[in-house]
């Protein structure tokens, strides 16, 4: 299996973390995007979080250099025609990532495995898309990728054994823990995380306590290693409130309907880390 090839579309966060982590395992690994800005980041991000493994002595001068060549980057999506496996790691929207699926169904090989590594978008919906349903699934790996261990992989309707197996094994290869669940709004990870985080923001927004208070007692008290405001800051909030619209509008649930503050959050540009301002302000 390490002979396979690896296509990565989506540069970003997510999507270098997981060429990081492939690359580690002797896997070649292609990463597109149409940002030639985002690619260059992605391939200093990766060389800057591999030298922190260097200097914390999980990995040798050696294999950095030797990940690091194995990892390509492109700019045109055909470039991933030969690929085994491409993972789609774009942004949370479902009209984009269809079109990604279906141009990947023209031009890569028949046998080739589509995965994506949506958080919250419908795997069935992603497979009609293309012709070849039984080999789209999903692989939701956890932020940060090199060192979080779960992939949530998602199973559609038609997605067969052989592909799921396939994928079960290749995330032990690469020393990952992957759990499976079927398809539904939010799968597990974020039909039970984003309620708790909402229900976080209601708390602030109805004075019930401060933002350390509310992170600080669901740390010690619950065992969490990051409180639900601090984690939505690292998530996003745009990412929130777009997973928690999905929930809202399949479930038809208030339950999951955006507290305002995230609203407001999110209107303000007060995004969380990426933006330097979220629940907390971070330095760049």
């Amino acid at each position: 299996m390490k002979h396979i090839s690896i296509g990565i579309i989506g540069a970003g966060t997510m999507g270098n973390g997981i060429a990081h982590v492939f690359s580690l395992f002797d896997f070649d690994v292609l990463v597109v995007d149409i940002d030639k800005s985002i690619l260059d980041k992605a391939k200093s991000t990766i060389a800057q979080n591999m030298n922190r493994q260097l200097k914390k002595g999980t990995i040798n001068s050696q294999k950095m250099t030797d990940s690091l060549d194995r990892i390509l980057f492109s700019k045109s999506i055909n470039d991933l025609k030969e690929c085994d496996l491409v993972i789609e790691a774009i942004k949370e929207d479902i009209d984009v990532k269809s079109r990604v699926f279906a141009d990947l169904d023209s031009i890569c090989k028949k046998s080739t495995i589509l995965a994506s590594n949506t958080s919250s978008i419908s795997i069935n919906k992603l497979a009609e898309a293309t012709n070849r349903p039984d080999k789209i699934i999903g692989m939701h790996f956890m932020n940060p990728v090199p060192i979080m261990k779960l992939i949530e992989i998602i199973v559609g309707n038609k997605t067969s054994k052989d592909c799921l197996d396939f994928i079960m094994d290749l995330s032990k290869i690469i020393d990952k823990i992957p759990v499976k669940c079927n398809d539904a709004p939010g799968f597990v990870s974020n039909r039970i995380l984003m309620p708790m985080i909402n229900e976080a923001a209601l708390c602030l927004e109805e004075g019930i306590a401060t933002v350390e208070s509310i992170d600080e007692i669901m740390v010690l008290g619950m065992g969490h290693p990051m409180g639900p405001l601090k984690l939505a800051d690292l998530i996003g909030i745009d990412v929130c409130i777009y997973i928690l619209n999905i929930l809202y509008n399949d479930f038809n649930n208030n339950k999951y309907k955006p507290a305002e503050v995230l609203l407001s959050m999110k209107k303000n540009n007060k995004l969380g880390k990426k933006t330097g301002e979220g629940f907390y302000k971070y330095e760049f």
